[in-house]
């Protein structure tokens, strides 16, 4: 998993509540266990008409937009069934943190998993933020995970609170399977006595 350190770049506004994991990746793409590609279907049915084309009023297709790496989101984001399709296709776009006064409980777990970082502030800071996404690509926002900030475009600072465990993993690109891997010594090492003593397993 790439690590997340800092990033500094265009903030997309997104002041609808309960955007849902559906909403985010329809289920007729949920086929793949890819994490790649998906990116494409991100926010699918909000994207596109049903000839394809894009909706030029979807915030995604307006040309500010289209590099996002933030997302500021109204509250409940990633709502809905569990599936992990969600965060994949996100992230595949190039989302890498998004920012909302509450999320899912699944949804969120699962960000942290996939490299996203997702914040959770109240409503005030949220409506700051929203404010100044809304200004457009000359508006970027940075969000510092080391030191737990987010400066806005014109410099206002705002703290956020995150796990020290998960922040841990970001930092260093780990996710379940980069954990387990750390322990690979201690594994084999089990492996080994554990064959030895019980051959028949």
């Amino acid at each position: 998993m790439e690590k997340f350190t800092k990033i500094t770049g265009i903030a997309a506004p997104m002041p609808l509540i309960n955007i849902d994991t559906d909403m985010i990746i329809p289920k007729q793409f949920l086929k793949t266990i890819k994490r790649s590609g998906l990116g494409v279907n991100l926010f699918d049915e909000m994207r596109y008409n049903s000839d394809g084309s894009e909706k030029p009023d979807f915030v995604l297709n307006k040309p500010a937009y289209r590099n996002a790496e933030i997302i500021v989101a109204g509250d409940n984001f990633g709502c809905g069934s569990s599936r992990e399709h969600a965060p994949w296709a996100i992230k595949d776009f190039g989302i890498n943190c998004v920012i909302s006064t509450s999320f899912a409980d699944i949804f969120f777990s699962n960000c942290f998993k996939n490299g996203i970082l997702p914040i959770k502030l109240p409503q005030d800071q949220v409506n700051i933020l929203m404010q100044d996404a809304e200004k457009g690509a000359n508006a970027r926002m940075s969000v510092d995970l080391q030191a737990q900030e987010i400066t806005s475009s014109d410099g206002q600072v705002i703290k956020f609170d995150v796990d020290s465990f998960k922040k841990h993993c970001l930092l260093e690109g780990l996710d379940d399977i980069g954990l387990t891997q750390q322990k690979a010594d201690s594994i084999a090492s089990f492996e080994t006595k554990l064959a030895q003593t019980r051959p028949w397993i």
